[in-house]
């Protein structure tokens, strides 16, 4: 009788520790942000490769450790099909810079991936993908912050800047720009240990505080939100990223034109006032920091024909993709051969596998896996954004619209950026997966419990 009672005294203590399975999105991040701050101690500098392993270890233990069966997003056999293709490039191309190389390479595109399938695993309702939403805001719109108070106080709150970068033949000189007052600084960097850095910090501030001030019905969260616009914007003016400036103002619009599609007059009248007054008073206010290297790389924007700009910026390579690399490489130029994966764990000895220079996500995508992986990726891709607009198109699914339309727009502007980045190969790729399976998983459960099954999703 005593073995019993202690036997069910075990079993409550375990009951009541165990760990519930949807605060696996919100821990997620959390880590992902607490990562991120560790690269800003300095003593830690050194260790900033298995840190930024980190951030995609935890992605591929929760593949492993989300153990329940998930639904069927629509992108899930595309990604399959990516990952299926890696598998070929690494066991059958023969330029594979190094057996390392190749599987880390896997291995990051598997990381990335990752959260369409354990998410999908999660029992999510509206308050987690709220809860995400207000995650990724508070952190990037203290980061924003942070960056302003750099240009202020650049003395004060400066962070060391990234060991990679002090390596370099500059030593992130380079990266530095002259204010208004003459002062030389190097360009905001938020939360991070990049110059820069801020503008993609700005750029969740601008777009998810926008959903915000649209969506919230308590006025002091609503004043936050619209607070936290010309905050990111002024960080992406005074970072000069323009790349994500027009990712940025992409986004605004396709937000514009999906609140027209939803008939949404009074919330798009709103967001236009909004985008109107928050654009005009972030630009004054950067001008007047920033002073005229501001103004000549905005102006930049404006120097010439659309076509023209675009070409001397990220243009010429992707015409160099299509009209050099691609009859080179149409099934891939072997794993391993760009970015930080060839820097940490490739291989020289071989010419035949020498690294080659990547800047857009088109070209990763060549030398990766060639016309095959180009195609699935965008396959899984495309899916994806048919997913979120057939939820914010789906009336049954009223309380997920709105932010259905950020995450569409959220897309839109992902898509932009891959002609200028490689951003599926980095933390803000597995980013974009993690928003849209738990913006999906979450409209699964909701209709579910309206319907008793899911029909907003029909293939």
């Amino acid at each position: 009788m005593l073995n019993r009672f202690d036997g069910d005294r075990q079993l409550l203590k375990t009951a009541r520790f165990q760990f519930p399975q949807w605060a696996w999105v919100p821990t997620f991040v959390l880590v992902q942000i607490g990562l991120q701050l560790l690269l800003l101690i300095p003593d830690l500098g050194q260790f900033r490769m298995p840190i930024r392993v980190g951030a995609f270890a935890l992605s591929l233990g929760l593949l492993v450790g989300v153990r329940q069966t998930g639904i069927k997003h629509p992108a899930k056999p595309w990604a399959i099909a990516v990952l299926c293709i890696m598998a070929l490039e690494l066991f059958w191309h023969p330029h594979l810079n190094s057996l390392p190389a190749g599987v880390a390479q896997c291995l990051m595109y598997l990381a990335i991936l990752a959260p369409l399938f354990w998410v999908s695993r999660l029992p999510l309702n509206l308050n987690s993908l709220r809860g995400l939403v207000f995650l990724l805001w508070g952190f990037h719109t203290l980061s924003s912050g942070m960056g302003v108070l750099q240009t202020y106080y650049s003395d004060v709150f400066q962070f060391v800047l990234s060991t990679k970068i002090q390596a370099g033949v500059f030593g992130g000189d380079h990266l530095m720009i002259q204010l208004a007052n003459g002062k030389m600084i190097h360009r905001p960097m938020g939360l991070t240990d990049i110059p820069g850095g801020a503008a993609k910090s700005g750029f969740y501030a601008v777009l998810l505080g926008t959903g915000i001030a649209l969506q919230e019905r308590r006025f002091i969260v609503r004043l936050m939100g619209i607070g936290s616009i010309p905050i990111g914007l002024f960080c992406i003016y005074l970072s000069q990223v323009r790349s994500i400036l027009v990712s940025t103002l992409i986004c605004l619009i396709v937000l514009a034109f999906t609140l027209l599609y939803q008939k949404r007059f009074l919330r798009l009248t709103a967001l236009l006032g909004g985008m109107a007054l928050g654009i005009s008073v972030a630009l004054s206010w950067a001008l007047n920091i920033g002073g005229e290297a501001t103004s000549d790389r905005l102006s930049s924007l404006f120097a010439d024909r659309l076509d023209q700009v675009v070409y001397q910026n990220r243009g010429y390579f992707l015409e160099q993709t299509l009209t050099d690399l691609l009859s080179q490489y149409p099934l891939g130029a072997g794993l391993g051969r760009w970015g930080m994966i060839n820097d940490y764990f490739g291989s020289t000895v071989n010419p035949l596998t020498a690294p080659i220079w990547v800047e857009i996500q088109w070209t990763g995508w060549l030398l990766d896996g060639g016309v095959p992986l180009i195609l699935a990726y965008c396959g899984a891709i495309a899916m994806a954004c048919y997913a979120v607009w057939a939820i914010m198109t789906n009336p049954t699914l009223k309380p997920l619209q709105l932010w259905a339309s950020v995450v569409f727009a959220y897309n839109v502007g992902a898509i932009a950026l891959t002609f200028n980045n490689s951003l599926f190969l980095s933390q803000s790729g597995m980013e974009f997966w993690l928003l849209n399976a738990v913006l999906f998983a979450v409209a699964h459960q909701l209709q579910k419990q309206q319907m008793g099954w899911f029909s907003g999703i029909k293939l």
